[in-house]
């Protein structure tokens, strides 16, 4: 059953009550920095909490595992955007113990394509046209594996300028301790 009912309900009294009003912000970041993280649900509110971050302090860009898996992807875009359109002037990559795209088998995950109704032609035809499931459904073999390599493709990206500084962590997504993976020392750019 969709949840969808519930949301508009509530929605309408959210706005009626003008609980938005604590929210409000502007689509600046105003501690200037963009993070990616991962998708997973335990983050939602526990991320921003663990790093002391309130509406309006930062853009946060989240898919599976906070992994790019090509450098011209739509993460790697929002990143971007954040920087050059928004004015971010530092990346965080944070991904999390206990995820579920470290060894994802994306053989297994296939089948569960096919399972739901997914034709093995249609498999066969993107396979066919470039489209690998293997590298596509890639997983890591550890979230700091993970980190490092998002860290790595955004730094050496070049498109990004050379002096945002861009770091890695891993947080717990039980008590928000961080895990500091990769510290990039180049300095901020002052403020203007």
């Amino acid at each position: 059953m969709s949840i969808l009912r519930d949301i508009m309900a509530f929605n309408q009294s959210f706005v009626e009550e003008k609980q938005y009003e604590q929210y409000v912000t502007d689509k600046f970041p105003g501690k200037r920095a963009v993070i990616l993280t991962c998708m997973d649900t335990r983050l939602v509110e526990l991320l921003p909490k663990a790093l002391n971050l309130r509406n309006g302090d930062v853009k946060i860009v989240k898919n599976a595992g906070a992994i790019l898996t090509q450098p011209f992807g739509s993460a790697m875009r929002s990143i971007l955007v954040a920087i050059y359109a928004l004015g971010a002037r530092e990346v965080f990559v944070i991904g999390h113990h206990g995820c579920g795209m470290t060894k994802l088998d994306s053989d297994a995950m296939v089948e569960k394509f096919k399972e739901e109704g997914i034709e093995a032609s249609v498999i066969d035809t993107l396979e066919q046209s470039g489209i690998s499931m293997k590298r596509f459904l890639r997983g890591f073999d550890s979230p700091e594996d993970g980190v490092k390599h998002s860290v790595d493709i955004i730094r050496n990206h070049p498109l990004l300028p050379r002096n945002i500084p861009v770091h890695g962590l891993v947080i717990d997504p039980t008590t928000g301790a961080l895990d500091l993976i990769d510290e990039d020392t180049r300095p901020i750019e002052a403020e203007q």
